[in-house]
């Protein structure tokens, strides 16, 4: 889990890479050989993957709900197929936002259910066929690129600029999940989410193979009320620094940082802590969506720490604008050949 990744898989190779590397070639083989051979079935409706070339947060769940919002703007009804990161689900889930908690859904799903209908499910067949029966028409799903066994027509690869491939060695000695040229192969485009250079060498594979190469950026969403603010920021997501930097970003003047694992559940003690912090420091807490939702879980600190924590929201801007519609459109095109 990304949660697990060890710091060094984001460094420069080092002793620790090198003494793995049998380990990791042997991964490499059979995630290149599950890739190759996986039977895929076929669900009936257009089918959109978006995946991570490594393990740790490039920014998949706020791509995914953009194209979802596309989506629904070309009179398609979306939905997400996610494997969840939560507890474990006997059969599909169909999530509902309001009553469904991160502990047993996972954190990125109840985001996901915002903007669209949600299945969680190991299964992603029986989950395509539960968002069918809800009327869904276009399907998106949320990770899965490298072990999903439905077919896909469309394959977007995102990647941070800023943190790439890390070390560039395959799990466990780094972060990659697959051997790269095989990941391109059953890619159709790649999306370099950020600014920064750190992904050029897949920027550079993918194009000798002729994917095409896309670009976005994640903004502040305008409202978030943290200008001029002190405040305690924490996130536990694959990269908390990206998310200081977004706050400092809106305005707000960071006292304080607290970064955890990603896809942390927050208990009652972490959250009293994160309190007596701000207390402390006389500043007001800010975290991302994504955390936010772990976080309501009802208990007594939880609503205390919820009237006083502000959220930052996140949009993204494609560059050009139109590769959302493009993307789509592509997805459909190849359903419908």
């Amino acid at each position: 889990m990304a949660s697990e990744a060890p710091p060094f898989w984001w460094d420069r190779p080092d002793w620790r890479s090198a003494l793995l590397w049998p380990v990791s070639s042997v991964y490499g083989l059979v995630a290149a050989r599950r890739m190759l051979n996986a039977r895929r079935e076929h669900v009936g409706v257009p089918v959109l993957c978006v995946g991570n070339p490594t393990v740790g947060g490039a920014g998949k769940t706020p791509v995914a709900i953009a194209l979802a919002q596309q989506a629904r703007r070309m009179g398609l009804e979306p939905g997400f197929l996610s494997r969840g990161h939560g507890g474990s689900l006997s059969k599909p889930h169909l999530v509902d936002p309001h009553h469904d908690s991160a502990k047993s859904t996972g954190d990125e799903p109840l985001l996901l259910a915002g903007e669209a209908p949600t299945a969680v499910t190991p299964n992603r067949a029986a989950g395509a066929r539960l968002l069918i029966a809800e009327g869904c028409d276009f399907l998106i799903m949320d990770d899965g690129f490298q072990s999903a066994h439905i077919h896909y027509d469309y394959a977007l690869l995102v990647v941070d600029a800023q943190r790439g491939l890390g070390n560039g060695h395959i799990i466990p000695g780094g972060p990659v999940r697959a051997p790269l040229i095989d990941q391109i192969r059953h890619a159709h485009a790649v999306l370099r989410m950020g600014e920064g250079e750190a992904a050029d060498a897949l920027v550079r594979l993918a194009a000798r193979a002729g994917r095409p190469i896309y670009d976005a950026v994640a903004r502040p969403r305008p409202g978030s009320g943290v200008e001029g603010r002190a405040l305690l920021a924490f996130a536990g997501i694959g990269h908390p620094d990206k998310f200081f930097r977004t706050v400092e970003e809106a305005g707000g003047r960071l006292v304080a940082t607290r970064p955890f694992p990603d896809h942390h559940y927050y208990t009652d003690e972490n959250l009293a802590e994160l309190l007596e912090q701000a207390d402390a420091a006389g500043a007001d807490l800010v975290t991302t969506a994504k955390d936010a939702v772990r976080i309501r879980h009802a208990s007594e600190v939880a609503e205390r720490l919820l009237q006083r924590l502000s959220v930052i929201e996140i949009d993204l801007e494609f560059d050009p604008p139109g590769i959302p519609e493009r993307i789509i459109g592509d997805t459909i095109a190849a359903f419908e050949r």
